[in-house]
């Protein structure tokens, strides 16, 4: 897979794509992922990629032309057309599910805004997918294309090791996860539950599935959309 970033702040990306399983996806070859200024391709000397909004108020919104050229260029850069996703407050909520339907895919290019937003006509012309990570403002579009990178990256083939690992995730069945518990047996008086010492691997099954329900209803029940998991 090969990921592109358009960004205004490449640098914000170099230590979250440095370490722990997205260092490890990259040197393994599993994903790519290429950052891209989009200052770079400003029309004037000043790298200028913003202007104040027609009709006035507060704040600058990014012009159409850098973001349109940078678009263009990056899509040249491989045989892979690429399935665009323009970073957005008013974009479909991010989920798992949707984390891994683009996981499935062999290339995203992620466009990350900043100031007061997107000159229209670059969502109009672009014809790019909107995502928003959640129902609040952030100062601009990196964070949360580093949050849909990490979602994404840790889905594909070989990224956890253990192949099952994604499996028993929160969201991954709807559901939020089981409890997990390591050694030591007690601690400060609280124990294991029995259950898990033992052995019945049947019954332990049972046991998480049990409990990953109950924690859904009491923390998360908008979860519980479907009636065979009330």
């Amino acid at each position: 897979m090969r990921i592109d970033v358009l960004t205004l702040f490449p640098q914000m990306f170099e230590s979250p794509l440095s370490h722990s399983i997205l260092k490890r996806a990259q040197e393994m070859s599993l994903v790519e992922i290429a950052l891209t200024d989009i200052r770079d391709f400003a029309a004037d000397s000043y790298r200028k990629i913003d202007d104040k909004p027609y009709g006035g108020g507060p704040g600058m919104v990014m012009m159409p032309g850098p973001v349109f050229d940078c678009f263009e260029h990056v899509q040249k850069l491989s045989p892979e057309k690429g399935r665009g996703i323009l970073l957005t407050p008013q974009g479909q909520r991010f989920d798992q599910a949707k984390a891994v339907e683009l996981s499935k895919e062999k290339r995203l290019i992620l466009i990350a805004g900043k100031y007061e937003g997107f000159d229209e006509r670059i969502r109009i012309g672009l014809g790019a997918e909107q995502i928003s990570i959640g129902d609040y403002v952030l100062n601009g579009g990196e964070l949360a294309a580093m949050v849909i990178i990490d979602a994404i990256v840790r889905l594909l083939p070989g990224a956890l090791g253990d192949e099952d690992s994604a499996k028993d995730d929160s969201f991954s069945d709807g559901l939020l996860e089981y409890p997990q518990y390591t050694r030591p047996e007690v601690f400060r008086d609280m124990k294991v539950p029995d259950i898990l010492l033992s052995g019945d691997h049947a019954k332990i099954a049972q046991w998480r599935k049990q409990q990953a329900l109950e924690r859904t209803k009491k923390w998360r029940p908008d979860l519980l959309k479907d009636s065979d998991k009330k």
